[in-house]
């Protein structure tokens, strides 16, 4: 339905969610996410000594290979495989990956504009047409063994649309294939095996509770090959998308370039929590029952479903709920907005009349509840 802009305003100020009902964090952002109090604190005493100091000595590259240990032991890497990182996000990893681990063609899994975009990176002059596995967003295909295919690309969670895939190799996959696995909205709240993939990368703002500005990848044996073979070959490669040089940074404890320090101290800090309460398995189970209370909400809700049909395939970090078309979700999402309740609007391009929650392992399952009795509230008074 289309509402004038001036009867929102008049709806928003007559819905006021009562303060017993609300959520105690109202952050429920897809990216950037939640960070928890307690890192804030923390970064407090670190920003005095360290903020405004070099990357290149001991003081913050013990703090590099600090976050590196601990991601070792919250994926069990096995032996071998190996934490790099470098700067800009995933999708600067897309282009470095391209560049540095690509050599023949790629096949991408589609269902949503994060795989997407890596799919036409793909496309890169230097390599064939890449094969484009594409599925509606809220749906998903699968990856297929094919001849000559030695880049295989997926999200393992489509942030866009809410879909989980399962991260797996493709069985009858040439030999020198590598697995790439784009996390960044899975990575610390969504198990699995590392050994099942070559790259498993991720930008650091989602369930690790951090800034922009940095990815990380936690490479195998096979893919430190590749990134040593094309770097010894002649193709050209740019220095700020060289893995073989991030490789070699990362070793020393350092970037390239300079990184936000503050970044990594907000994710070092989120690696040692997960890990302390119990590591990957457990963030597992949070972060499954955070969804859970939202999909069953959803579905005994008579306004609302979830958006991704098949259970399988639904993110456990970042749920989509549709509403009836008589309800405007967006007016929803604004009046929780002015409520103080943040960043439960649908995502911008996939234009669907829904919420996408975010279910990260910083947010409690406690503030779940309370966000779903204030949709109720507002859903009651509309």
């Amino acid at each position: 339905r289309l509402i004038k802009p001036e009867a929102k305003l008049t709806a928003m100020a007559q819905i006021v969610i009562p303060e017993n009902l609300k959520p105690k964090d109202g952050r429920f952002g897809c990216g950037p996410s939640k960070m928890r109090p307690e890192q804030i604190t923390s970064f407090v005493q670190f920003a005095k000594e360290h903020m405004g100091t070099s990357h290149r000595q001991m003081p913050i590259r013990n703090l590099v290979g600090e976050m590196k240990q601990g991601l070792s032991e919250l994926f069990r890497a096995p032996e071998g495989y190996e934490v790099i990182l470098g700067n800009g996000g995933a999708s600067a990893f897309w282009d470095a990956a391209t560049f540095s681990l690509a050599t023949r063609k790629g096949q991408a899994l589609v269902h949503g504009e994060f795989g997407s975009k890596f799919a036409k990176i793909l496309g890169a002059p230097w390599l064939e047409s890449p094969t484009v596995i594409s599925a509606e967003p809220g749906t998903r295909g699968e990856l297929v063994a094919e001849a000559g295919v030695d880049i295989y690309a997926y999200p393992h969670n489509e942030t866009s649309a809410g879909v989980v895939t399962s991260v797996k190799r493709v069985s009858g996959a040439d030999s020198d294939a590598l697995m790439l696995t784009d996390a960044t909205s899975a990575a610390g709240g969504i198990d699995f095996e590392l050994s099942e993939t070559d790259a498993y990368y991720f930008a650091p703002q989602k369930n690790f509770a951090s800034d922009g500005g940095l990815w990380i990848a936690m490479v195998s044996p096979k893919a430190i090959e590749r990134i040593e073979s094309v770097a010894a070959s002649e193709r050209y490669i740019p220095n700020i998308l060289s893995l073989k040089l991030a490789l070699d940074n990362s070793r020393d404890n350092y970037t390239l370039n300079t990184p936000a320090l503050a970044t990594i101290f907000f994710m070092n800090e989120q690696v040692k929590w997960i890990n302390q309460n119990g590591g990957l398995r457990w963030a597992d189970a949070r972060t499954k029952q955070s969804s859970k209370l939202l999909f069953d909400w959803a579905e005994r809700t008579e306004v609302t479903h979830a958006f991704v049909e098949n259970p399988e395939h639904r993110s456990q970090v970042v749920a989509t709920i549709n509403f009836a078309d008589h309800i405007d979700a967006l007016e929803v999402a604004q009046i929780l907005r002015e409520n103080g309740i943040v960043d439960t609007e649908p995502y911008r391009k996939l234009g669907k009349n829904q919420l996408r929650i975010a279910t990260f392992v910083s947010i409690e399952p406690s503030d779940i509840e309370a966000l779903i009795e204030c949709i109720d509230y507002i859903l009651e008074r509309m």
